[in-house]
């Protein structure tokens, strides 16, 4: 699935150059969010990690949370890449292996990619009265999946099906906080809890 150019940019770079300055950008604010948190992240302090000067980051974003909802996607993005690979390298598997790499997947990005932790698909903060709602990040997630996994596993993509996909998503996302919350590495026995879960609810309306 190709990657979605994320809202919240400014303006969407064309020349490679400022393809990398943005990567850049985006890999400084991803390493501060693990080092300061969220609330204390800056523009000005991504500029300097960047090595970058701070008018190119106002030239892509608006504010720090533009910023980070444009590594959410970029997450989302590297996300689906990932599954699709796994899944294209497995060859033909059953739903059951299918949810196993959806799940492992993100546990292996939890454990391993900058930021992550705090910004995984979503901005940790809501958005200003001038920002708009926006899209819920679990739609977001549930739409990729159900794109990904029933057109490997040769399902065809339904209103049923997308509901069963957001369902566990949902559901998904707040046991797995649970299991980080108790384990910074993801407690097993929960984990294992989760993938127990989603097999019995996911599984039959995937194959």
């Amino acid at each position: 699935m190709d990657p979605v150019p994320p809202p919240s940019l400014r303006r969407t770079p064309v020349q490679q150059r400022s393809a990398e300055r943005l990567a850049r950008i985006l890999d400084a604010c991803a390493e501060l969010l693990d080092e300061t948190g969220y609330e204390q992240l800056s523009t000005r302090a991504v500029a300097v990690r960047a090595g970058v000067p701070i008018g190119s980051v106002y030239r892509f974003f608006g504010n720090k949370r533009a910023m980070a909802a444009a590594l959410a996607q970029r997450n989302l993005d590297r996300y689906a890449e990932r599954i699709a690979a796994r899944l294209a390298a497995a060859g033909r598997v059953d739903a059951y292996s299918a949810i196993d790499g959806v799940l492992d997947e993100y546990i292996a990005m939890k454990r391993t990619v900058p930021g992550f932790a705090l910004v995984d698909f979503g901005v940790p903060a809501p958005p200003a009265d001038d920002e708009g709602s926006g899209e819920d990040a679990n739609h977001l997630v549930a739409d990729r999946l159900c794109g990904l996994l029933a057109d490997h596993l040769g399902r065809t993509t339904d209103d049923v099906l997308r509901r069963k996909v957001l369902v566990g998503v949902e559901a998904a996302d707040a046991l797995l906080q649970l299991a980080f919350r108790t384990d910074p590495s993801g407690d097993p026995g929960l984990v294992a809890e989760i993938r127990e879960f989603l097999h019995a609810y996911l599984a039959p309306s995937l194959t």
